[in-house]
């Protein structure tokens, strides 16, 4: 089993910036991807970016292209997501999630999820 938890969501203004935190623990694997997905009320889970452990491949999702920025430290099993220049239609509840393999943007593939962090962009 592998546990995700993460860290770093909160209110802020649009414009601003927050930087969230995912650290994995548990089962480890040679090849993994760790991800971002988010969901607001009313609508389905989405993806947001992720990265594999090699750091060789980030997908992102088109909404946050330029804003956002998935990062890895493999040394900590930790995963960040820094995000800038917000919206208030980034309000959503963050969810990190990981698969064994190559990066996918599909939450289908992910075997493991998170609780999730919530973050409020006011306008």
């Amino acid at each position: 089993q592998v546990q995700l938890v993460e860290s770093g969501g909160g209110l802020v203004q649009a414009g601003g910036s927050l930087r969230l935190s995912c650290a994995a623990s548990g089962r480890t694997f040679s090849s993994y991807t760790m991800g971002w997905f988010r969901q607001a009320p009313g609508k389905e889970r989405e993806f947001v970016a992720c990265i594999e452990r090699s750091g060789a491949t980030t997908l992102y999702a088109d909404s946050v292209k330029g804003r956002f920025t998935i990062s890895g430290d493999n040394a900590k099993n930790t995963v960040y997501l820094q995000m800038n220049s917000l919206k208030p239609e980034d309000t959503a509840n963050y969810y990190c999630a990981a698969r064994e393999g190559g990066a996918s943007s599909l939450p289908q593939h992910y075997a493991y999820w998170g609780q999730g962090t919530q973050v409020t962009v006011s306008s």
